[in-house]
């Protein structure tokens, strides 16, 4: 039977897990609270590893802890972030970029996973079910941006899930980004869903009324190309933009 310890079964990381299980794969999900001697037990007889676990303090804990013992299972994936291309002024930007940016501690780990052989998956936003534009409507956390020109993707949790499978079956080690196929401005997004829900359309927001982790944020402006994914991992996106996403949520977000 297939193993993976899962580093992180949060949002993403249960979702994954879920897929796999389906398949029949054992799945040991790993938190704060799991003893050091049962996580190492666990890779002993792992086939895969995946971690979804973002670097804490510009340190990646995972590694930290256990890199040794994760070096030696098979498969090796780690969940990155798109926001280790920093700002590209809104051009287009693939895995053969040089990490940059801000991020030190994110792109420190994704160099160091990709070290130890493992496939990273650069993530930009990720939505799905209970964790949609849908949801901050309703509770009124939703809002535009007075920032014309500014883009940025986004991915549907179950094409993380799908595209983590596909690098599963097919393709090398290595970097690849999983992303939907059309940046776009956040403004968009929200106007589709307010359409969807039958809701008046928030207010503009500047960016001094926003806090500086969100000013940060909607500094970059970038659209990351994912033809790599699609080349090797034979992978396809199911939502290949916001549209499709959000309606496959829509009614029951």
């Amino acid at each position: 039977m297939a193993r993976l310890v899962l580093f992180g079964p949060g949002y993403t990381g249960a979702h994954i897990a879920s897929a796999l299980q389906r398949d029949g794969w054992h799945v040991d999900a790993i938190t704060r609270a799991t003893p050091v001697e049962a996580v190492r037990a666990a890779l002993v007889q792992a086939s895969h590893v995946i971690s979804t676990v973002p670097p804490a303090e510009d340190v990646d804990p995972v590694l930290t802890m256990f890199g040794d013992a994760i070096g030696k299972v098979p498969w090796i994936g780690y969940l990155s972030s798109t926001g280790v291309y920093g700002d590209t002024k809104g051009a287009w930007v693939d895995e053969s970029a040089a990490p940059a940016g801000r991020r030190d501690g994110r792109i420190a780990a994704d160099l160091a996973w990709q070290a130890l052989g493992a496939r990273v998956f650069r993530l930009p936003g990720i939505y799905g079910p209970g964790r949609a534009m849908f949801d901050r409507l309703k509770s009124g956390q939703a809002h535009r941006i007075d920032l014309p020109g500014q883009v940025f993707c986004r991915v549907h949790v179950e094409d993380i899930s799908r595209g983590v499978l596909a690098a599963i079956r097919q393709g090398p080690a290595g970097v690849y980004n999983l992303t939907d196929d059309l940046p776009a401005p956040q403004n968009h997004v929200v106007e589709f869903a307010c359409e969807l829900l039958g809701l008046p359309l928030p207010s503009f927001r500047g960016l001094d009324e926003l806090s500086p982790q969100a000013r940060a944020f909607y500094g970059e402006n970038r659209r990351v190309a994912n033809g790599k994914a699609k080349r090797l991992l034979g992978w396809q996106p199911l939502y290949p933009t916001y549209r499709e996403g959000l309606a496959a949520i829509f009614p029951t977000p």
